[in-house]
């Protein structure tokens, strides 16, 4: 049993895949979607897993760095910028931002406080890639 928290943010940026041998290899364009979930078994004094503003001020600053960018211009996403990558990029990105301000998100097995337990990053609206910590 858990609670389990979402917050969402958007950003636009352009990209194309190399090695995909299809349309996506040329430079184009989405409007991405990104969902945080943070889960956890226990709340906190207020009643709460964790306060939505901390986890939403992380994910748009990750967002407002990514926003109106050539995605392919980042070398973390090696000349590949995929929406797998992207999540991983900003589950990573916010749990360095959200340790900055003295709370770990990171999972540990039978951690009670809260967790970042998955990015949904959405291509479009019927097009989404996770990244997720094991259980």
């Amino acid at each position: 049993m858990f609670y389990e928290v979402r917050v969402e943010a958007d950003f636009s940026a352009a990209h194309f895949l190399r090695d995909y041998n299809g349309k996506c290899e040329n430079l184009h364009g989405h409007n991405y979607k990104v969902y945080a979930h943070v889960r956890g078994k226990e709340l906190n004094e207020g009643g709460m897993l964790l306060d939505f503003s901390k986890l939403k001020t992380a994910l748009r600053a990750v967002c407002k760095e990514l926003d109106h960018t050539n995605l392919n211009d980042f070398p973390v996403f090696d000349q590949n910028p995929s929406a797998e990558r992207i999540s991983f990029y900003i589950y990573t990105s916010i749990i360095e931002l959200m340790k900055k301000e003295g709370l770990d998100l990171s999972y540990q097995k039978d951690k009670k406080s809260p967790v970042l337990f998955a990015i949904d990053v959405f291509e479009t609206d019927t097009s989404r890639a996770r990244y997720c910590v094991a259980e």
